[in-house]
């Protein structure tokens, strides 16, 4: 069924959560602590994650507060590309074959999120699109390229629904480790959508 979140067939893809855009970016530290929310919880359900760093020479690190989460089997790439379809990421996506559907977070929406969510679905693959751990420095190039990504075939969701619709059921062995982290406090910037009426205006 398109659109159900499956653990078996889920990846996350944290786009250029860099230490240069920390002052820049709409919502920058909600963003950041809704990342670490999804990637301590793809951990908890085993659910591989892929992180990359655009032209790090220059924008810097991904930021210190994820720097804990990169381990030995979180892949950080650099890369050129505004999308983070390049040559690594997309050979390391193809060696876990049952991957078919990518969570997506990071920045700026307009650009690198974007270009990555067009390619992964041309590429075939199923992009659900975070929306609370998503932004760029403008709102309105935020509300624009998720309504962009929308219509070309990306769902939007949120943090807590796509970990609870990966999570399946109470009675799964890590539900204890997803309900704990949702009792966290989070922080709950207003990062929505305008209506499609709305954004029409701009």
């Amino acid at each position: 069924m398109r659109g159900k979140l499956t653990p078996e067939k889920t990846c996350l893809f944290v786009c250029d959560v860099q230490e240069l855009f920390r002052p820049r970016i709409h919502h920058m530290e909600s963003l950041i602590h809704v990342t670490q929310y999804m990637m301590r919880g793809a951990k908890a359900l085993k659910i591989p994650t892929i992180v990359t760093e655009q032209y790090p020479e220059k924008l810097g690190k991904t930021v210190k507060e994820l720097q804990p989460h990169l381990t030995a089997d979180v892949p950080n790439i650099p890369k050129m590309d505004f999308s983070m379809c390049v040559q690594d990421v997309i050979r390391h996506l193809q060696s876990m074959p049952a991957v078919k559907q990518v969570l997506l977070v990071g920045i700026e929406a307009h650009v690198c999120v974007l270009q990555t969510a067009l390619d992964l679905l041309d590429l075939g693959y199923e992009v659900h699109l975070v929306l609370d751990a998503v932004s760029s420095q403008s709102p309105a190039d935020r509300e624009v390229a998720i309504q962009r990504m929308r219509d070309a075939g990306a769902y939007v969701t949120t943090s807590e629904s796509a970990l609870f619709q990966l999570l399946r059921s109470a009675k799964a062995p890590t539900f204890k480790a997803i309900s704990n982290l949702a009792k966290e406090p989070r922080m709950q910037p207003q990062l929505g959508i305008s209506p499609v009426s709305q954004l029409s205006k701009l």
